[in-house]
């Protein structure tokens, strides 16, 4: 019965990491948009529309926006949360972890994600109706140089380090605010998500970059954070992804 109980978890967290990534694409589709987030004839109108404009337009309203950000999350950082899963799994049998903490440490995590797409939903919709970025949620190129530079040079800072430290080694976290049952895996899944959300917030920033629902985008952008979290590269990655996002930065001004 525990075997089947961890199975059926784990499958059903798979598929709604699949879920997501399926309801990404089928939204890019609806909007007109290839693959790498290039608009056709019909993405173009909108992303030229004004938000003003007296008809009713999801992506210039918050509730669509926050939905489309949420399960972006869902799609982007549910893969990244395998390794504190298996760590946690581990604490179930040489500790008192328990099955209801486990998702009590996914359901916090998640919950400090969905915040984050609340707030950068927000700051979509001001950036729309700031005329700062179109309806697509495409920045300028001085903007876009200026995220790229910013996100890469967050890649050397103390905050970064001490982020990815906590998401690089969650059994240490653990270890320091272990707590029992649901209410703890809760509590620590809210701890973790939020080490998270300030270690990573850059490369959802960067979507502004090429546009917000850029499905190339969204894969680099998940598998340079699945990889800041191996144990054997995560560190090695973080620099020289730093490097290589102000070099674009300062190439895009540039030209």
């Amino acid at each position: 019965m525990p075997y089947l109980i961890r199975s059926s978890l784990w499958l059903a967290f798979f598929g709604a990491i699949i879920a997501a990534w399926w309801m990404m694409f089928v939204m890019a589709m609806d909007m007109d948009l290839d693959w790498i987030g290039r608009p056709g004839p019909m993405g173009q109108a909108m992303a030229d529309m004004n938000p003003r404009m007296p008809m009713d337009m999801p992506m210039a309203r918050f509730g669509p926006l926050f939905a489309m950000w949420a399960i972006m999350m869902a799609a982007m950082m549910l893969p990244t949360l395998v390794p504190t899963l298996t760590t946690y799994e581990r604490l179930m049998i040489s500790a008192d972890g328990t099955r209801s903490g486990w998702l009590g440490v996914l359901l916090g995590y998640f919950i400090v994600w969905v915040a984050f797409a609340a707030a950068i939903a927000a700051v979509q919709l001001a950036l729309l109706y700031g005329g700062v970025i179109n309806m697509l949620g495409v920045a300028p190129v001085w903007l876009s140089a200026l995220l790229l530079v910013a996100v890469g040079a967050f890649q050397f800072t103390r905050i970064k380090e001490v982020c990815h430290g906590v998401c690089h080694a969650p059994m240490t976290y653990f270890l320091g605010h272990w707590k029992t049952g649901f209410p703890g895996g809760l509590r620590m899944g809210l701890g973790l998500g939020a080490f998270c959300v300030l270690c990573c917030w850059g490369f959802m920033a960067l979507g502004f970059v090429g546009g917000v629902m850029s499905l190339l985008w969204m894969g680099l952008a998940t598998l340079l954070m699945i990889f800041e979290k191996l144990p054997d590269i995560g560190h090695r990655v973080i620099k020289p992804t730093g490097v290589a996002l102000i070099a674009a930065g300062v190439a895009l001004a540039i030209y």
